[in-house]
Parts: C-alpha cells; sequence; structure tokens
C-alpha cells in the first residue's frame, strides 16, 4: 500500500507493510491507520502510563482544552528513560548517562516486551522539547545497535489526544521479548577526541543561558560552550500547537539552522550537558535531512569537563 502524508508542509511518500515504515517519522493518521502493524512503545515515566488526560473549560471561548497528557495508545508498550542510560568507565573516569552496553541494552528492551522483527513506533508525552528528546535519545540508541525499523509519533502522546483518539489508563504486564541487538554503528557515536580535533561543526543543543555561561548543571564541572561551536537551543527544535510539540519540516529547519550560522550539510558534532537534549538535532540532521555525517557526543559536557577538557563562558566566575 502507497501512503503519502504531509508533515508540516513535508510530502512523504512510503511503501507501508508490516514490516515497513514510511521514514523516521510517521503522523497520527498514519499511526491511526496501521496500529495493528507496529509496536508502540511509550517513553515516559510509568506513572504517567495508567494516568487520565486532563482537560480545563477556557473562561472566554467556553473550549475544552487538553492541558495534560495521561494514559496509553491501545496495545503500548512502556520504557522509562531513567532506565535506558547507564554509567561507563572511560579511562579513569566514571561517566554517567551513557550509552549502554549491546548487552544491558537488550535487557532493557526485551523487558519492555520489544519483538524482533516488527516496526517500533517510538512516542513521547509531547508536551515539551526536553520529552521530545526523549524519544530521539532512544531512537539514537536504537539505531546505534542496528534497528533500522523504527520511528517517532510526530506531536507525541499529546498529539495523539489532541486528534481525538482513543487512550487507555489500565496496567499493562508486559511480556518478555526478543528484540535483539543487531551490530553497533560507530559512524553515529563521536568521541571527546573527535570533538577536539576540530574538523567537525559543533552544535550545542542548551538553552542559552547555560551556553553562554550564566547556568550549569551540577554534573558538569565548568561554566559556558566548546569554542566554536553554533547554538541550535531546545526552543528552537520543535513548534507548540496546542499541547502537542511537533516537527518542522526540512526546510522549515534548514532555514532555522541558516540563521543560528549552522551548515545543515556539514560535517557534524551535536552536544549537550549529558547526549540528551543533543539528540533532536542529530535526529533532525541526520535522519530527517539525510545528513549521514552527524555525530552525536554521547557524553558531551559532562564527560568533557570530568577530562578538564577548557570551554568557553562568556560570563565570569
Amino acid at each position: 500500500m502507497r501512503v503519502r502524508f504531509v508533515l508540516a508542509g513535508l510530502l512523504i511518500t512510503g511503501t507501508v507493510s508490516a514490516a515497513e515504515l514510511p521514514g523516521p517519522i510517521v503522523t497520527v493518521d498514519w499511526l491511526t491507520q496501521n496500529l495493528d502493524k507496529v509496536q508502540v512503545v511509550q517513553i515516559h515515566a510509568p506513572d504517567l502510563f495508567t494516568a487520565q488526560p486532563q482537560y480545563k473549560k477556557d473562561e472566554k471561548s467556553g473550549q475544552t482544552k487538553l492541558v495534560d497528557v495521561g494514559g496509553h495508545i491501545p496495545g503500548a508498550l512502556l520504557i522509562d528513560p531513567k532506565k535506558t542510560r547507564t554509567e561507563r568507565q572511560i579511562g579513569d573516569l566514571k561517566v554517567k548517562y551513557m550509552l549502554p552496553t549491546a548487552t544491558e541494552f537488550t535487557q532493557i528492551v526485551q523487558a519492555s516486551g520489544i519483538q524482533a522483527g516488527k516496526p517500533i513506533v517510538l512516542v513521547s508525552p509531547g508536551t515539551s522539547a526536553a520529552e521530545f528528546n526523549d524519544a530521539t535519545r532512544l531512537y539514537w540508541q536504537f539505531k546505534y545497535y542496528g534497528e533500522k525499523n523504527i520511528a517517532i509519533l510526530d506531536g507525541g502522546l499529546a498529539a495523539w489526544i489532541q486528534a481525538g483518539q482513543k487512550v487507555e489508563s489500565t496496567p499493562v504486564t508486559a511480556q518478555p521479548g526478543n528484540w535483539q541487538v543487531k551490530g553497533e554503528d560507530p559512524s553515529i557515536l563521536a568521541t571527546s577526541d573527535e570533538v577536539a580535533a576540530g574538523k567537525a561543526q559543533l552544535v550545542d543543543a542548551r538553552p542559552f543561558p547555560m551556553v553562554f555561561g550564566y547556568t550549569k548543571r551540577d554534573y558538569v564541572y565548568d561554566y559556558g560552550h566548546i569554542a566554536g561551536a553554533k547554538i541550535f537551543p531546545p526552543e528552537l527544535h520543535t513548534i507548540q500547537k496546542g499541547l502537542a510539540h511537533h516537527l518542522l519540516s526540512p526546510e522549515a529547519y534548514t532555514k532555522v539552522f541558516q540563521a543560528m550560522g549552522i551548515d545543515p550539510n556539514a560535517p557534524s558534532i551535536t552536544y549537550c550537558n549529558s547526549g540528551h537534549l543533543s539528540a533532536g538535532p542529530w535526529f533532525v540532521l541526520h535522519e530527517m535531512m539525510g545528513n549521514a555525517n552527524v555525530k552525536l557526543y554521547d557524553g558531551s559536557l559532562h564527560e568533557w569537563t570530568l577530562e578538564k577538557r577548557p570551554l568557553v563562558s562568556l560570563i565570569p566566575h
């Protein structure tokens, strides 16, 4: 069956079968029509899985609006993002929030009930750029370990509920899955030495106050950014429609990147504090825009500053 749909002005055409997705993004309409052909995997805290959507009546318009998401898409599985990353030993240092080993990642995925050979659609709550990046981070980990049959639901659970689609709030006990690692793809993983070499465009995915050195996370041991980095802050990762945060078209992203001084076609490395927010621009550049020379710096500034490598801060401390 040939499927054609529009995502924020982008026409996407793909052949859909029980084992094929139209691309790295699916819409609510597509998922509604193909729900029985895929594995929906929601990526968020467990208590949200059995919650109820929250609505509020607008006093001026009299309309009822979604103000918080809850529940799960029928048949959905669950992965807690807090359990998808691990501590790794790198030289003499212990670096937190890293990509799990192949064995660890297989255990995480199988425990959620994911089966081999069936398309995976990742669904975040969809109410913020950070939640969107929970999905892109997990997507990147799947891609690193060889999974090609995977996509992200544009707008997440918020878009699903806003479209009037059904959610359930009953607890679900997942049966163990049989998904397996299919290999490793180092072409999408950057090391500290590669960042330091200066051969790739650096894209800092953090908020402006962190980039400029006003603030920092407690596990980043200095203020500021890596010298020469371009900025693509979280507020530019997605566009909000109602409660849901949606992706832009590649054409729109191109204009935004260029306005921020970022060449979307250049070899690039994305980074943030811990490899979370940086998954957003990696996904846009590598998956949506087809730039094969984009890597994510997994350890990001946590690892960089543990190694006592320099940062540039505009604010003295």
